[in-house]
């Protein structure tokens, strides 16, 4: 499971929303073995002043959350955070520059999905990868 969001200015969110989606739901399946259809984003469009952030940052700055089960190895996560800058810049054109990502790990037993705590799930993927 990754429940993910993505911040940034209104505008370029806007144009560039599909590209980004396909360039994180592909990191996450290629570094995470997440199937295809566990897509799970949240896009949360900021006006400019709303956002504020460094000067050595454009308009394209992007924040990338990740909220995840506990149980990657650093190398899984690595791997997902350089997929993640190499395809938004690819797909959307964002420099490395404007793109932070941050992941938020936590067991499963502090998850609730489908009307229970999602360490009795039942997964169609690994989770310990």
């Amino acid at each position: 499971m990754a429940q993910v969001k993505i911040y940034g200015v209104s505008n370029v969110l806007s144009k560039n929303k599909s590209l980004i989606s396909k360039a994180i739901h592909e990191s996450l399946m290629d570094a995470f073995g997440l199937p295809e259809n566990k897509l799970f984003q949240r896009f949360i469009s900021l006006d400019t002043g709303d956002f504020f952030y460094p000067s050595d940052r454009t308009e394209r700055y992007t924040i990338i959350e990740l909220s995840i089960f506990e149980g990657r190895s650093v190398e899984a996560k690595k791997q997902l955070i350089n997929l993640l800058f190499l395809k938004i810049k690819e797909y959307a054109d964002i420099e490395v520059q404007d793109i932070e990502i941050t992941i938020f790990e936590t067991p499963m037993s502090n998850w609730g999905i489908r009307g229970m705590p999602a360490d009795e799930l039942v997964l169609n993927y690994k989770v310990k990868v």
